[in-house]
């Protein structure tokens, strides 16, 4: 969330800030200064009101100790009562109208942040290893895995819809080993706390971190039939993690906080997709390793190159080629003032994918949450600076593993990083 100050106290500068964005949020903007002005000249006829009725009052005593009738000004106040009262209803309205449009105002894109319509704007960063060279056509992670009878689409259909998988055997292997391969890395080289968190929030939390109320179509929720308490299934640990230090006070001595949080991830997402419609690349489930902090505005931008280089260590671990795009502002997320997006290779797409998202969101889920953070030298608290990105998406890890180390034969082998959480399996091979 924007602070309403910035807004009316810059509104060019913020108009023209997050026109980059689209239409769509410069004409939030003009709707919400609307609102807010129209709002100002609510509260202030309704405080002339009682103004107006507190000296009222005190001239309807004095006449009255007079022994003069007052009852011609006692039935105006009466009617200047009713009028306030129905401007503080109006105000308490318009509150809720502008508390609304400042949820649905996109977070300001950081300065630096290339200007662009969308994805084909992207600017690339960086990149790291050669794709391999075949001496065969590769193939797709679906084909792969369907062909070692270790993914299945089809049963998964059958126990729930369209975009849900069954791995077997040494596929749901390399899933879990996948996950400590990250927790291990993330927790024992770089410093991260693991966590273990809630798949079921509230409705207030999911508002706190920016899924709500923009992305309500695209979450799964469940509803207690004996209090009718909404709760969401987390899209991404981001949210819970985040939250974990929502309406707190921290010291800014303990900043910057790094966790590190392994779930699954439920996510409805609508429509069609082309080829992404066909195997594990858009599931309404899937494994994360997410990675949050929670910092000070003077530490965040370092820790958001940190926390790129992290996830980047997973990819060079598993030798997998990769490279870093910066998103352009057409392309930026709701909540994120700046994001580098790792996009792995997959060769049965020919193609870089992406498999993690690393955004500084500045102080827009704070705000929302009521993260703060007391200054160690005293002074006023300030909101803390809280970012997320992937380290790594599970799911498409294992699909970079398939599609990369795939074999003439069929088989897949196992990275050498991965093979100690295997027993030291070397290949996949047809299940039996």
């Amino acid at each position: 969330m924007l602070d309403l100050r910035l807004i009316r106290d810059q509104p060019d500068a913020v108009a023209e800030r997050l026109a980059s964005r689209g239409a769509g949020a410069t004409a939030l903007v003009k709707e919400l200064l609307a609102a807010d002005a129209a709002r100002r000249r609510l509260l202030k006829e309704a405080e002339d009101l009682k103004a107006l009725r507190n000296r009222a009052s005190e001239a309807i005593g004095q006449a009255k100790r007079r022994g003069e009738d007052a009852s011609t000004e006692q039935a105006r106040m009466r009617e200047v009562g009713d009028r306030i009262k129905a401007l503080d209803g109006e105000v308490k309205a318009a509150d809720e109208a502008i508390e609304h449009l400042l949820l649905l105002l996109p977070n300001l894109p950081h300065p630096s942040v290339p200007i662009g319509a969308g994805g084909d704007d992207n600017p690339e960063i960086r990149r790291w290893g050669e794709p391999r060279k075949f001496s065969f056509t590769p193939k797709p992670h679906e084909e792969i895995g369907e062909a070692l009878g270790l993914l299945d689409f089809e049963r998964a259909a059958k126990i729930a819809k369209s975009r849900f998988t069954v791995l077997w055997g040494s596929a749901a292997r390399l899933e879990r080993a996948l996950t400590a391969f990250m927790l291990d890395l993330h927790t024992r080289r770089h410093g991260y706390t693991e966590v273990w968190v809630p798949h079921l929030v509230s409705g207030a939390t999911m508002l706190g971190v920016g899924q709500l109320p923009k992305f309500e179509e695209q979450l799964f929720k469940t509803v207690e039939p004996d209090d009718n308490r909404t709760l969401y299934l987390i899209p991404t640990a981001e949210v819970p993690v985040t939250a974990l230090h929502a309406q707190e006070f921290l010291p800014e001595a303990t900043l910057p906080r790094r966790y590190v949080a392994f779930t699954p991830c439920y996510r409805r997402e609508a429509g069609t997709y082309g080829q992404d419609s066909k195997g594990m690349i858009r599931q309404h489930q899937f494994d994360k390793v997410e990675l949050v902090k929670v910092t000070t505005p003077a530490q965040s931008y370092d820790e958001l190159e940190s926390m790129t280089r992290n996830a980047e260590e997973v990819l060079k671990r598993l030798e997998l080629p990769y490279r870093v795009v910066e998103l352009c502002t057409g392309d930026i997320g709701q909540a994120a003032a700046k994001t580098y997006d790792l996009e792995v290779w997959l060769p049965g797409q020919g193609k870089y994918r992406e498999i993690s998202s690393c955004s500084n969101c500045e102080t827009y889920q704070a705000r929302r949450s009521e993260i703060r953070y007391r200054p160690t030298g005293g002074g006023k608290a300030d909101y803390c600076h809280t970012l997320n990105g992937s380290g790594l998406a599970v799911g498409r890890t294992l699909i970079a593993v398939l599609e990369n180390y795939q074999n003439a034969d069929g088989t897949v082998s196992i990275p050498e990083a991965l093979r100690p959480y295997m027993d030291g399996m070397e290949r996949l091979t047809p299940l039996k």
